[in-house]
């Protein structure tokens, strides 16, 4: 019995609530049980200096956690002067994630840059943040397509990522902070809405795990994937 009460392979509740800030191009919340995360796009007519005149464009993400979003108080980490490895780890995740969906030539020299700041932590933050951050990014991209600036839509694909993992010995989907706290293997798995992978990152502790529990989670988290991509287009049609 998982701590939930889900099945095996059933998610926690997913919603999706978009435009929830006044001034960004593309923005929403992103609650997947207990994890909450505001995700936010903003348009730049400008690429990065290694791009500049290819007529390429970029997206490019940046992640962090608010002090309270887990149990006790996170020292922010502007105050500390500089990012922790985990941050630009996950926020490097984002942004090529992202970027493994779009039409890069078909989006023009801009860049779009999304937020991704968690308000409440609980298992799962990078997956939910990706997922938001397609929604936002789809909205700001909505915004330049009405205004003509482009002509066709540059992303290809919903992105969606979730994890899955070994709790318990029984293979899991979507893990809450306390099935991933004791989790013998976890790992993220970040997709296309077709199946087609983008990353995977898988690990043991204390334990390791078969080729046939690899393939068990594979196909949760395709399971995962589908559902998460049917809301995702819900929430930006």
């Amino acid at each position: 019995m998982r701590p939930s009460g889900r099945e095996l392979n059933e998610m926690r509740a997913v919603s999706i609530e978009t435009n929830v800030t006044k001034h960004a191009e593309g923005s929403c919340m992103i609650k997947m049980g207990d994890t909450h995360v505001l995700c936010t796009a903003t348009v730049e007519n400008r690429v990065p200096p290694f791009i500049k005149g290819s007529g390429l464009g970029w997206v490019t993400a940046e992640y962090g956690m608010l002090p309270r979003s887990t149990t006790s108080r996170m020292r922010r980490e502007a105050t500390a002067g500089k990012q922790g490895g985990r941050t630009v780890e996950i926020q490097r995740l984002i942004g090529r994630s992202l970027r493994a969906g779009v039409d890069r030539v078909a989006m023009g020299e801009r860049q779009i840059t999304v937020d991704c700041d968690v308000i409440q932590a609980d298992g799962g933050t990078r997956c939910a943040s990706i997922t938001g951050g397609w929604v936002a990014l789809k909205l700001a991209v909505n915004k330049l397509i009405k205004a003509g600036d482009i002509v066709s839509d540059p992303l290809i694909s919903p992105v969606s990522a979730i994890s899955c993992g070994i709790y318990a010995g029984q293979p899991v989907l979507d893990l809450d902070y306390p099935e991933d706290s004791e989790a013998g293997v976890d790992g993220n798995f970040i997709m296309l809405a077709n199946g087609q992978m983008i990353e995977t990152q898988m690990s043991a502790e204390g334990s390791t795990y078969s080729r046939d529990q690899m393939n068990q989670l594979i196909d949760l988290a395709e399971k995962g994937v589908s559902e998460l991509s049917v809301l995702q287009l819900a929430a930006t049609a």
